[in-house]
């Protein structure tokens, strides 16, 4: 989708109804400055506030992630190619959750390792050597529970079972059996138990 255009297409349906930037905010209940990131294309409406919004506008959601006004006979195709635009700048998006929580646990990993590694080998006052495995084990801790939180929020898992697809909640992601990505959990849908794989898209 083109943020640029979906901005100016914003700022013209917003001018064409006679309301300014801080008009409009007040109405959808955020700040103008929101309103002016979106019309000069560096951000995009939260998908919360897209039907108010178009309703303000006097436009649907298909005009808005198109950027122009469609006709009757295009409509369809655009609406078509507007998921899949979505689709995929969703899967993009979850793709970079991934790697962002490969990265934090790799480094948290790598990090606590030479903490415990030199705690050990280098001559240290005990103190200083129990604090130090003390810090590294914590610090491992807390960010495998960051890791599990993006993990948890970045896509869906796929029950093998029946082929649901949901997001579960951080508690069940955290405490279920798991190889690498998959998890054992209980399907919400089925109630079966299995090896759910981690999916990018619904």
């Amino acid at each position: 989708m083109d943020q640029i255009k979906i901005g100016k297409f914003i700022a013209s349906c917003r001018k064409e109804q006679g309301i300014t930037q801080a008009a409009l905010a007040e109405k959808l209940g955020i700040s103008d400055r929101a309103v002016s990131k979106w019309e000069t294309g560096k951000s995009m409406p939260d998908s919360g506030i897209m039907l108010e919004l178009c309703d303000f506008l006097k436009i649907n959601v298909n005009e808005l992630l198109s950027g122009e006004r469609i006709m009757v006979e295009s409509y369809d195709k655009r609406a078509e190619e507007n998921l899949l635009a979505m689709r995929e700048e969703i899967e993009e998006k979850n793709r970079l959750l991934l790697r962002m929580e490969y990265w934090i646990m790799s480094t948290a990993m790598i990090a606590g390792l030479a903490i415990v590694f030199t705690a050990s080998f280098v001559e240290l006052p005990a103190w200083l050597r129990v604090g130090l495995i003390v810090f590294a084990g914590a610090m491992i801790f807390i960010f495998a529970f960051i890791a599990v939180g993006i993990e948890q929020k970045a896509g869906y898992y796929e029950c093998q079972n029946c082929g649901f697809r949901y997001v579960p909640t951080y508690w069940q992601t955290n405490l279920a059996p798991h190889t690498g990505r998959t998890r054992y959990m209980k399907c919400p849908k089925c109630e079966k138990r299995s090896w759910q794989k981690k999916v990018l898209t619904k």
